[in-house]
């Protein structure tokens, strides 16, 4: 049976003490370090234990000590702070793709960071408006297993989940397996996409990670990414994550709402000023439903100039849907 020095390692015990049960508002005297060191059989006088945290303090250890009456002790800096673990709290609880499960295990973690005190602070609730959370717990381990493909370049095989219109889950083409070489992960919209090459496609597509099912490292070659492969350009053309054909359209645009067109497509957007009212938008999106809801959502503030015939599309749709709503 191996001896353990008690006194020797005195000192580490004090430190997790310190650690576990000390913060800059709950500071620990010498009397209650010895009181716990009693408790787990470990026996310590005031002089030992004081030569104890002097030596913590020398080997770099952050254990401050407020001199008065009773010198107090904590621990005064962590690898993260509690402002830093409420910020990432906040972004567990809000993160659609992780389940309230898996939220509440991750937030217990991180709350062992802090102190008991502290770590009570990061049992809170945030209101995140009109989302609800998954259930499905593989989107954490596929999201894992698709950042070691993307880092190894290795393929990966799945099925793809598509709905039927009773909201019934079904497998995509009768349940084909993809196979698929994986280049970029995106988080847009609360959601993974995970963009690469298609085998089936024979391009570039992008896929939803919490609709594949049971993705697994595949064994045939990994298709290396095409010499134009621009994930930024592509993820600014593939509008809003919706399919539809990629269409360079000029916008007429209000300059009161320049900040929702560089929001939607950054600083470098190509804007012309048309006249004192008015400015003109170069973009490349995909043209979809969603591209022409979302011009729609500014009234008349946005028009589409070119192409015609986008122009001509949007008109009609706007004709139709007058005509659903009389």
């Amino acid at each position: 049976m191996e001896i353990v020095d008690v006194d020797k390692n005195r000192p580490l015990y004090i430190f997790k003490y310190l650690l576990d049960h000390t913060d800059e508002e709950h500071p620990a005297i010498i009397t209650d370090i010895i009181a716990h060191l009693e408790a787990n059989g470990i026996h310590a006088t005031r002089k030992t234990v004081a030569s104890d945290l002097v030596q913590l303090q020398d080997c770099g250890f952050d254990v401050v000590c407020n001199k008065s009456r009773q010198n107090q002790y904590f621990i005064g800096s962590r690898e993260l702070q509690i402002a830093e673990l409420k910020t990432i709290v906040d972004a567990v609880q809000a993160a659609k793709f992780i389940s309230s499960a898996k939220s509440k295990e991750l937030i217990g973690k991180l709350s062992k960071l802090a102190s008991p005190y502290e770590a009570e602070q990061l049992q809170r609730r945030l209101y995140v408006d009109g989302k609800a959370k998954t259930e499905n717990e593989a989107v954490y381990y596929t999201v894992d297993l698709l950042h070691a493909a993307i880092n190894h370049e290795k393929p990966v095989m799945f099925k793809y989940i598509e709905y039927t219109s009773q909201k019934e889950k079904v497998f995509k083409h009768d349940g084909q397996l993809y196979k698929f070489s994986p280049y970029d992960l995106v988080w847009n919209n609360d959601s993974y996409y995970v963009f690469g090459w298609s085998e089936s496609h024979g391009k570039v597509v992008k896929f939803r990670v919490d609709r594949m099912y049971k993705p697994e490292e595949a064994v045939f070659p990994y298709h290396p990414r095409p010499e134009d492969y621009d994930i930024e350009a592509y993820c600014n053309q593939v509008f809003m994550m919706y399919d539809g054909e990629p269409t360079h359209v000029t916008l007429r645009c209000d300059n009161a709402i320049m900040k929702a067109i560089i929001d939607r497509f950054g600083e470098s957007v190509k804007t012309l000023p048309a006249d004192e009212q008015h400015f003109l938008a170069e973009v490349d999106v995909s043209i979809s439903p969603t591209f022409y809801s979302w011009v729609f959502t500014y009234g008349g503030k946005m028009q589409i100039l070119s192409p015609e015939s986008i122009s001509k599309e949007y008109q009609k749709r706007l004709t139709d849907a007058l005509k659903h709503c009389t």
